[in-house]
C-alpha cells in the first residue's frame, strides 16, 4: 500500500524503532489513506487524533511482535 513506509522490527531495523520513526510510519499511513498530504484546517483535528492512534497502535504491535531467531527482550 504505502511503499515509503518502512519496515521498523529487527532484523530490517537493527535498533528498536524510535518514537519519531513510528509516528513518521503513521503519518505516512494517515496521508495515504485520507489522500491529504497535509489537511484543511477543518480536518487537522481528526487527521492529528487519527496519527496519534496509529502510531500508538504501531508501538504495541511492535512491542508484543517476537521475532524467530531474535533475541528477546529482558523486561
Amino acid at each position: 500500500m504505502c511503499r515509503s513506509i518502512k519496515t521498523l522490527r529487527p532484523p530490517v531495523l537493527p535498533e528498536e524503532a524510535t518514537e519519531d520513526e513510528i509516528r513518521a510510519a503513521a503519518l505516512q499511513y494517515v496521508r495515504k489513506v485520507s489522500g491529504f498530504r497535509a489537511p484543511a484546517a477543518h480536518n487537522q483535528e481528526v487527521f492529528d487524533r487519527a496519527v496519534d492512534a496509529i502510531a500508538e497502535a504501531t508501538a504495541e504491535l511492535l512491542a508484543g511482535l517476537e521475532v524467530r531467531g531474535a533475541a528477546r527482550k529482558a523486561g
